[in-house]
């Protein structure tokens, strides 16, 4: 009679713990997420670059949130924000630096190993790409921070928004050479899905790219049209990552495991409107961004070696959907993820 009951209490304990971390027949969460993993760049770090050299710590950034510079690259919140409020996450993951000044204490929101500037391969920027970030998370998995239950109840959030065609384009790459480099880059990205889902992590979200030709970068100085070549590469590399995801989604059983968040048709669509009608937003010069160098020298941020701003800004931050000459507003994102939410109704 008691071995029969150590039997049942083995098995219930099982089960229950099956049912908790989301390891049913079909796979599907039986509780909502309870940590957030985040890998990529400037669009998700929320402040793992802690170096002065880096304009996120420097004034203007972090003017709307938390007002001063945290690292995070606009005047507020970013995407990990919102995604982190939408999966009902009380704050937003740690940063991973932060984290390793509080040594082994096991996040309680998740961990985000994202580092602005970074790619999915090495960059002109000295910190790890996103092979070395997911290296550092297994290392965490590995010394026990992360349980089972942790990363079976986790989302992961996968952010490769271009630093690499950047960096190709700036070091002289070919024009002829460009497609293939987008497809070893897309590649490498289902690589990299691929070993989040196999250290457990069974919901995983990825970033699309943006229409990078609609940026401030490309635009200047007129701010009014988009540079249609870069974004027909934009879309050339959404086509394959879709493809990507849908053979991933293939090869694992139960409901889809990988998500796509489309960037590119819900900023361009915040551009041709010139806001989101669905939740009052506008931005009446969408392509022109709040903080902007004085010349092609300088950024947003700089200064000069007498200390003099070498950048406009502009008075209101959340009438502007451009930051920088890159990265969204806070409003910009708000906007942005009230569209990109609908990618999200079946995690």
């Amino acid at each position: 009679m008691m071995a029969s009951k150590k039997l049942l209490f083995t098995f219930l304990s099982l089960l229950i713990f099956s049912l908790l971390s989301g390891q049913g027949s079909a796979g599907h969460f039986h509780i909502h997420p309870t940590k957030l993993i985040v890998f990529g760049d400037s669009y998700v770090d929320t402040g793992n670059i802690n170096v002065n050299t880096s304009g996120a710590r420097n004034f203007p950034y972090g003017i709307t949130f938390p007002g001063v510079p945290s690292g995070r690259f606009s005047d507020g919140r970013v995407l990990t924000d919102f995604f982190a409020k939408y999966l009902g996450l009380k704050k937003s993951p740690t940063p991973f630096i932060a984290w390793q000044k509080i040594g082994n204490k096991r996040p309680k929101f998740g961990i985000n190993f994202a580092f602005g500037g970074t790619g999915v391969f090495d960059t002109s920027f000295p910190f790890p790409n996103m092979t070395t970030q997911i290296n550092l998370f297994q290392n965490l998995i590995a010394n026990s921070i992360f349980t089972s239950y942790d990363i079976h109840s986790s989302i992961a959030l996968v952010s490769p928004s271009g630093n690499d065609y950047s960096f190709y384009l700036a070091t002289n790459g070919s024009p002829q050479g460009f497609k293939p480099f987008v497809i070893s880059v897309v590649n490498q990205i289902a690589v990299n899905l691929k070993r989040i889902y196999r250290l457990g992590v069974k919901k995983i979200v990825v970033v699309g790219l943006g229409p990078v030709g609609c940026y401030p970068q490309l635009t200047a100085p007129s701010f009014n049209k988009c540079n249609a070549t870069m974004n027909s590469f934009v879309e050339f590399h959404n086509i394959l990552l879709k493809k990507a995801v849908e053979k991933l989604n293939n090869e694992t059983k139960g409901s889809p495991n990988f998500f796509i968040l489309d960037m590119y048709d819900t900023v361009l669509s915040i551009i041709q409107n010139k806001g989101n009608p669905k939740v009052g937003v506008s931005f009446k010069t969408p392509l022109k961004p709040c903080c902007f160098g004085v010349s092609s020298e300088f950024s947003c941020g700089s200064v000069d070696e007498h200390g003099n701003k070498m950048y406009t800004l502009c008075k209101h931050p959340n009438l502007a959907l451009f930051w920088d000459s890159l990265h969204p507003t806070q409003k910009g994102w708000f906007a942005a993820f009230s569209s990109l939410r609908s990618n999200l109704k079946h995690l």
